[in-house]
């Protein structure tokens, strides 16, 4: 990270100092002698931390809260993936029309993986666990995406 007047300077950006009108890719450019010719300091960048679930860098959040929020959003993500094909239930209910058994499948394996996501998320011990899973390859697939 750049500095330069105690402000943050994006080396993709314009600037303007004393007057002068440096273009976007100056900073990427300029040798360290030169721009600390004009009092720009280089800082390095601030920990990365995952602001879903740390307040900051090794500061997380309350496990118990995040896995409630968790298991409401995969329930969520769940109901979004079952909506499109909730017509053909209320169809079949209505007037007998067949579903295609492989609808009916889908649905089960989207069920299926809701409880085993859920499982896992409240089997996590701590946050670093939860983000981990969440994270992680086998979270993010649903039946419908495989």
């Amino acid at each position: 990270m750049f500095i330069l007047d105690g402000k943050p300077l994006s080396p993709d950006n314009a600037f303007t100092h004393d007057g002068i009108q440096y273009p976007a890719n100056w900073l990427r450019l300029a040798t360290p002698e030169e721009r600390e010719a004009i009092g720009i300091t280089e800082v390095p960048d601030p920990p990365y931390y995952d602001q879903r679930f740390y307040w900051g860098p090794d500061l997380p959040k309350d496990h118990n809260q995040l896995v409630e929020q968790w298991s409401t959003q995969t329930r969520t993500t769940a109901g979004t993936l079952l909506t499109p094909t909730d017509w053909m239930i209320i169809r079949e209910a209505d007037n007998g029309t067949i579903i295609d058994p492989d609808i009916k499948t889908l649905r089960e394996n989207i069920r299926l993986a809701t409880g085993t996501k859920i499982e896992f998320i409240t089997a996590t011990v701590d946050t670093a666990e939860l983000a981990a899973y969440i994270t992680g390859t086998e979270y993010p697939i649903w039946p419908s995406q495989e």
